[in-house]
């Protein structure tokens, strides 16, 4: 019978804690990446961790939304359903021009409206999100991953948060979050890094500590404390 009171959380409906996004470190990475066959799957690949796009927003995109000399893709956001270019890697831009290249010497179809994405046989049709899962499935098989594509969002975003010289805002926009709250759950390190460094720490100091021990003050007989100490033994 006590009076309402306006609280932020029910007493009894606590705040479930924000989950960490899953990414894929480094060396698995390259794992899958070398396990791909063929240099459209490289350059999506190298598109979604670079770019930090959603899946289906790289996917859609036509041929025209491509600018190689200003490292730039447009994408149309999920949730806005606007336009906004997005920077990606260099070796993106390489892989989806060797990409491009094998596919036009099979005459497919060029054009500003075409889907950049084809599929790699005919008759040449935009490559459809199951189509780009199965392909990201087949190629963790032999490593026994079990990786999502989106999990390559997360990565691109926890690579671009980790870096000093990126403000967190530059992530948001980049990220399309409508909160920065949001964006903020890729600037939480990694344990396994965490550990690394804090061993480096521990390193570092240990190399910077004195070697040789310090004189003993005046009145104290050198000798007395080498027996003292065990240093003679």
């Amino acid at each position: 019978m006590e009076p309402f009171k306006n609280e932020q959380a029910g007493r009894y409906r606590p705040r479930v804690p924000k989950r960490v996004p899953r990414r894929i470190p480094d060396d698995k990475f390259d794992e899958v990446f070398a396990g791909l066959n063929y240099n459209r799957d490289r350059a999506l690949l190298a598109f979604w961790v670079s770019s930090a796009a959603r899946a289906t927003e790289l996917l859609t995109v036509p041929q025209d939304r491509v600018k190689p000399g200003d490292q730039l893709i447009g994408v149309i956001r999920k949730g806005s359903g606007e336009l906004q270019w997005l920077p990606a890697s260099p070796d993106a831009f390489v892989w989806l021009r060797i990409y491009q290249q094998e596919l036009w010497r099979l005459d497919a179809p060029r054009g500003r409206e075409v889907p950049l994405w084809l599929t790699l046989r005919r008759p040449f049709r935009q490559l459809s999100y199951h189509a780009a899962r199965a392909m990201f499935i087949r190629a963790q098989i032999l490593l026994g991953s079990d990786w999502t594509i989106h999990d390559m969002r997360h990565t691109g975003a926890w690579r671009m948060a980790q870096d000093p010289n990126m403000p967190i805002t530059d992530v948001q926009e980049i990220l399309g979050h409508a909160s920065l709250s949001t964006t903020q759950l890729y600037t939480t390190p990694d344990q396994d890094e965490v550990i690394a460094r804090a061993r480096a720490h521990h390193a570092q100091r240990q190399r910077r500590a004195p070697s040789a021990a310090p004189p003993p003050a005046p009145g104290y007989d050198p000798r007395s404390l080498d027996i003292l100490f065990g240093r003679n033994s």
